[in-house]
């Protein structure tokens, strides 16, 4: 739609329609901070700000042993976190761009369609996700974090969750059991109003890795609310008289953690760019996607608009992709970091913000700007910091 406003002649072809991504199953936690929401909200897209709850903190809880907490930290964000259902998002912004006068082709797509495609526009942008066109775009080992996923994954939308009494403000939050996981509960916008998405990350092999079955929302409901009895009691509380928000409310899988190269070459020669998740993919424990795709959807879009009437070659392709992965990278080296076991310099940290609201705080924003996490990744730096400040 940022080209659409400049001129430019633009086809998408979407595999579903509005109707059909509205009426389908959740698709994401979607989670968007200040920073990715100020992209949108520049290109005239945040249509749903006087609705979607706002989230003004990040509370991060540490379980340990199951059913007490061990340590917990508040962090306020500066900006508020949203999060709309990408069923009412996607499904709203495709119907925008028709109403402008877009061009959009319903169909799916293979190689040889996409090949057609290639052929007859000056440029290609695959933003396929991890859907099967991602596959035309090569792993770089060399960015890649890991070769296999790090956890399973349930999520499950809800309404009538109870809200915690402190803090007063909403939040989003964040438990981690060690070895064992991390349960988010995100408020978010769905298709029927307000709601709160329920995410599972379950170490492989643990007693939260018990999603195979894929199970009804209500199902999941029952599953979960027995695992948050033993890990979580208090949240238990607050999700005691839940309900599922639909009957397509869940999702499951998990994810790959992986950088692909942004070009790939068909069969005859021309080369299209991936996009987002098809191109860099992070595990959902920091949402960081939602917040990728949209600096990444605008760092393309800048860089069409810079390259007037020359054309979309490789080099320009490649160029554009390294000016995203400058960003990117920082979100792929966070969520790395919270994936795995703490290291001491964080736990320091952490163990610091537990005490020390400025700490919590800058922590929080992490979410919101991971460029800015040397401080929290480095030793060196971290243990600068905290001594300067005169934390324990």
């Amino acid at each position: 739609m940022g080209l659409q406003t400049h001129a430019y002649d633009v086809t998408l072809v979407s595999a579903r329609t509005a109707g059909e991504i509205r009426d389908g199953h959740v698709m994401s936690t979607q989670a968007m901070f200040g920073p990715a929401q100020a992209i949108e909200r520049e290109a005239g897209l945040n249509l749903w700000d006087d609705r979607v709850p706002a989230v003004h903190a990040v509370r991060a809880t540490m379980i340990d042993p199951p059913g007490t907490v061990s340590a917990a930290i508040t962090g306020r964000l500066r900006h508020p976190q949203r999060s709309v259902d990408q069923r009412v998002k996607l499904s709203g912004w495709l119907e925008l761009f028709e109403r402008r006068g877009g061009r959009v082709e319903y169909r799916s797509v293979d190689r040889t369609g996409l090949g057609e495609l290639a052929r007859r526009h000056e440029l290609t942008i695959v933003a396929a996700g991890r859907g099967g066109l991602s596959g035309l775009f090569p792993r770089d080992p060399a960015r890649s974090p890991y070769d296999r996923p790090q956890r399973t994954l349930s999520c499950l939308y809800l309404r009538g969750v109870a809200a915690p009494p402190d803090p007063a403000e909403t939040h989003v939050r964040i438990l981690r059991a060690p070895d064992v996981g991390e349960i988010l509960f995100q408020p978010a916008l769905t298709t029927s109003g307000p709601c709160t998405i329920l995410l599972w990350e379950a170490v492989p092999g643990g007693p939260f890795d018990c999603w195979q079955d894929r199970p009804s929302p209500h199902d999941n409901l029952k599953r979960s609310l027995d695992l948050l009895r033993e890990f979580a009691p208090w949240e238990h509380e607050l999700c005691e008289k839940a309900e599922p928000t639909d009957a397509t409310a869940t999702l499951y899988g998990a994810v790959d953690p992986v950088v692909r190269r942004p070009l790939a070459r068909l069969d005859d020669g021309v080369s299209v760019l991936g996009m987002g998740d098809s191109v860099v993919v992070n595990d959902p424990v920091t949402g960081q996607g939602s917040n990728s795709a949209a600096r990444c959807a605008d760092v393309y879009r800048r860089a069409i608009l810079a390259r007037g009437e020359r054309p979309f070659d490789d080099e320009w392709m490649r160029e554009t992709f390294e000016e995203f992965w400058a960003y990117a990278r920082h979100a792929t080296a966070f969520t790395t970091a919270m994936l795995g076991p703490l290291s001491p310099h964080m736990a320091r940290v952490l163990g610091a913000a537990t005490v020390r609201a400025e700490v919590a705080d800058r922590f929080a924003e992490l979410y919101a700007d991971p460029s800015e996490a040397r401080w929290f990744l480095d030793p060196a730096e971290a243990d600068a910091y905290l001594d300067a400040i005169g934390a324990p």
